[in-house]
């Protein structure tokens, strides 16, 4: 792990991408309702949240996670660092929420929701920061 080579702009705008990525991703075009449904959310649960907190909390999160990613790449080009955020995403993340929805008994099309997109972002991520870094 090299923390010299971090990027920071890369960082901020991988971040970023986890938002765009999540806003189409759970919105009605995609998986927004069967996500909802999933997890036995109506409107108004879905209304009674705090946005500033989850929105805000989300990208602090989202900063955490794009700056371990950055750490981690190092200075790895493009293409090494777009496959190893698709590693990341789906052989760390989706795997432990794997882990974790079997144990909640959560139904498999949750977790194909929420662990696509992780799998989608880090991806993502990964290509954004090598072509930043690499």
């Amino acid at each position: 792990m090299d923390l010299s080579s971090v990027d920071f702009t890369a960082v901020f705008l991988a971040a970023l991408v986890t938002f765009v990525v999540g806003g189409v991703w759970y919105s009605p075009l995609l998986f927004g309702k069967a996500w909802q449904e999933a997890n036995g959310l109506t409107d108004d649960d879905l209304r009674a949240g705090h946005p500033a907190k989850i929105f805000g909390g989300s990208f602090v999160l989202a900063l955490v996670m794009a700056f371990n990613l950055a750490a981690f790449l190092g200075s790895a080009p493009v293409g090494p660092a777009t496959i190893a955020g698709f590693a990341a995403g789906f052989g760390w993340v989706a795997a432990a929420m794997g882990v974790t929805s079997l144990f909640e008994r959560r139904p498999a099309g949750l977790l194909a929701i929420n662990a696509g997109y992780h799998v989608v972002s880090f991806t993502l991520m990964g290509a954004l920061i090598g072509a930043f870094q690499g």
